[in-house]
């Protein structure tokens, strides 16, 4: 697990431990990182299955009520078959481009 961090996102990259392993780290070290927004890069994962990321989805509902952004990125799931209450893209760049847009609106009161 990479940890980075760019102005108030933090990047966290996996690369070779499953991803519910990785939702256990980051439950763990979530106190650290809850007043950021959260970018999850799973691109150097091989496989994942849409069940795998569903993990995400407690940990992605309580950062999202917090009024920050919780961003998967990966290019290997089916977006379609990812329930809608997470936030999944192929590639980094757009997953900077949604906290953006989110936070636009969060500006505007949405």
């Amino acid at each position: 697990m990479i940890i980075s961090k760019n102005g108030n996102t933090t990047v966290i990259t996996q690369e070779k431990v499953t991803v519910v392993e990785l939702v256990k780290k980051l439950e763990a070290l979530y106190p650290k990182y809850q007043n950021n927004n959260i970018i999850i890069v799973l691109t150097a994962l091989e496989k994942i299955k849409a069940t795998e990321v569903s993990e995400f989805l407690q940990i992605s509902k309580i950062h999202r009520k917090s009024k920050h952004s919780f961003v998967i990125v990966s290019d290997k799931i089916n977006i379609d078959e990812v329930s809608p209450e997470l936030m999944v893209v192929p590639t980094q760049t757009e997953a900077y481009d949604i906290i953006e847009m989110e936070e636009i609106e969060r500006d505007l009161g949405f």
